[in-house]
């Protein structure tokens, strides 16, 4: 039987309990200090009141350490995952190889995306070193993750199916230490990607350099959202076995939206196979609304390469939101406007449209009025025609502001008499069996008792059970007060769910395999990220020699701060080895394909695009 594992982000120990009540199995949460998002840090505190809650339902927190440190952290970060294991999370998400070096609690580790895991040999020396689980590069292909599953089949695979996407490999982007000297890979992403950009084609003409602007102030690094909910049993044929949602920074109304969204799907999957399938948590989720991911904050959907180049992964005019199309502008009047289409509308949505200028314009609908729609201020810039889209749906988010979800686990409870008094089994579906036997004075009682007793035992407010059925059988119809069946009641119940202790992880010291640097890059260059010398023992001693420090501490110049497989040429129509179907586009003759491509910030600083087409990666360089 094939576990199927759902992981949600949590912020914070609320939202990752409001994950789990809506059907995550796992959750990852930020650690205090070394985690890849650096405004997401939580108190030991606060992931131990998640651990207790997630525990009940046999699901897991994970918690993210996965940044590279520096040696004077090591000493800091050695105690922080003792102190982690003590409260019994379940594993760490780590990317700096240093900690292996450290003396660590038997603690399940699993291989952050940031670790480039992109390659069989890679996921494989990965599995040699101890790493349970292994998230995948959100680049990868079906073929590609099959092929790295059934090279490593013992190896968990964890794939990213919803949220954001990070346009360079991951773990590979220095664009915002560059500019910023703020490390994606020490937590602190400045975004460079999101950021406009000129594109600019530089080229020779009669021994005079040309320079033409093919396109300005775009977002041509802006890549839409990942979506993969129709693609799961996709995914899951392929080998994946645990499904990641991204947003460690999203809200609490994202997290319920998508989380329930996801774990339906999943669900679907795992009744339609149950001789195959099944959910690696316990408990039944009871949903108080309809889920829709497109009703949470997206720049529009993508299944990014999933099933090889997709002609529209990115997002040109806005990095923002733009949320459900809901129809056309159909008649503008002085302060208000109709819309073409079926959807329907509520004071304080919010709308948003792309103006004739490319720009993203969005304002809140103040009153809706007889199919008339009037806005705080009426936007100049709407016209007739222009597609409009709801980024905000106010009765939507009325509803995930409520308790939106339960989740409990069904048990059922047989009542047999004994010689001295009564005998009460409770048992579940996920193999709980507790036995309670009480003594009592019994007495005959003048009116049946039956449905008292089932109230009684039916009050478990407070636990995650609910009883789902109720068998009595003794030989009389005995009196018993309610004060006792509620005592008992609460016995029965008591610590039925005890704090689970983190696997015991065999360490494994020797390696077969030695570290293998990643196809078309150099294993001892910058991108091994090596910040301090236990990473640099580590692939010293399979023997790969660190001959440069991470970028961070090494500061290299004319090196790809970015290694992208969202190529700009494909994207334009540029691209000869891959030419987009059916597209016009007169920048695709060969006069245009000649130069030098560059991408321009406002502020003038430039990056020039190398194009290896051989491994389909752009690199952007800054052009010093």
């Amino acid at each position: 039987m094939t576990k199927l594992e759902l992981l949600s982000p949590a912020k914070n120990a609320a939202i990752g309990i409001e994950a789990i009540r809506h059907g995550a199995d796992a959750v990852y949460i930020g650690a205090p200090k070394f985690g890849a998002r650096v405004a997401a840090g939580n108190s030991l505190e606060d992931i131990q009141r998640l651990v207790v809650y997630a525990h009940q339902f046999a699901a897991k927190v994970y918690v993210a350490l996965n940044t590279i440190l520096t040696d004077e952290e090591l000493e800091e970060a050695e105690r922080l995952i003792w102190q982690l294991y003590d409260i019994h999370v379940d594993a760490l998400i780590v990317q700096d190889v240093g900690l292996l070096k450290l003396k660590l609690p038997p603690i399940p580790l699993h291989a952050s995306t940031q670790m480039d895991n992109r390659t069989a040999e890679k996921v494989h020396a990965l599995s040699h070193d101890g790493f349970r689980q292994v998230v995948l590069a959100r680049e990868l292909s079906l073929p590609e993750i099959r092929h790295i599953h059934e090279s490593c089949p013992d190896v968990a695979l964890e794939v990213f199916v919803h949220g954001a996407l990070c346009v360079s490999l991951s773990g590979q982007c220095y664009a915002s230490e560059c500019l910023f000297s703020r490390s994606a890979n020490r937590g602190a992403c400045a975004q460079v990607c999101r950021m406009e950009f000129d594109l600019i084609r530089a080229y020779q003409k009669g021994g005079t350099t040309v320079e033409q602007t093919l396109m300005q102030k775009k977002h041509l690094l802006s890549l839409k959202d990942m979506c993969q909910i129709n693609s799961l049993q996709d995914l899951i044929d392929a080998g994946a076995t645990s499904f990641k949602i991204e947003g460690r920074l999203k809200d609490m109304s994202y997290v319920k939206n998508v989380t329930a969204a996801y774990s339906e799907a999943l669900n679907r999957i795992v009744n339609a196979q149950p001789d195959k399938y099944e959910r690696s948590s316990n408990g039944v989720v009871d949903l108080k609304f309809k889920p829709d991911v497109a009703k949470s904050f997206n720049r529009g959907f993508t299944s990014y390469f999933l099933y090889g180049r997709n002609d529209r992964i990115f997002s040109f005019d806005t990095p923002k939101a733009m949320g459900e199309e809901v129809g056309k502008v159909k008649e503008i009047r002085q302060n208000c406007f109709t819309v073409a289409g079926l959807k329907s509308f509520a004071n304080g949505d919010g709308l948003c449209f792309v103006d004739k200028n490319g720009k993203l314009f969005g304002f809140r609908l103040n009153k809706v009025e007889g199919g008339m729609l009037y806005p705080l201020e009426m936007p100049r810039n709407l016209m007739p025609k222009m597609t409009l889209y709801r980024n905000y749906d106010k009765r939507f988010e009325d509803a995930l502001q409520h308790e939106s979800a339960e989740r409990y686990i069904p048990v059922d409870i047989s009542m047999d008499e004994t010689e001295q008094g009564f005998r009460f089994l409770m048992t579940d579906d996920y193999g709980l069996h507790r036995t309670l036997d009480v003594e009592c004075e019994k007495e005959l009682a003048r009116t049946p008792q039956h449905e008292n007793i089932r109230l009684q035992l039916s009050k478990m407010g407070g636990t995650v059970y609910r009883l789902r059925s109720l068998q009595i059988q003794y030989t009389h119809n005995w009196f018993i007060p309610s004060s006792r069946l509620s005592e008992w009641r609460r016995e029965l119940v008591k610590d039925t769910s005890p704090l689970l202790s983190a696997e015991q992880l065999p360490r494994v010291e020797e390696v077969n395999t030695p570290f293998q640097g990643e196809v078309g890059m150099k294993s001892a260059s910058y991108l091994l990220n090596v910040l301090n010398q236990r990473a640099k023992e580590f692939y010293e001693e399979r023997g790969c020699e660190v001959g440069e420090w991470a970028y961070e501490r090494s500061h290299p110049i004319d090196v790809p701060v970015m290694f992208c497989k969202h190529c700009l040429k494909y994207s334009l129509g540029l691209c000869q080895k891959y030419p987009l179907k059916g597209n016009a586009n007169p920048s695709t003759s060969v006069e245009q394909r000649r130069g030098q491509l560059f991408l321009q910030l406002a502020n003038g600083t430039r990056f020039r695009l190398e194009f290896d087409c051989k491994a389909c990666v752009m690199k952007v360089i800054k052009d010093e």
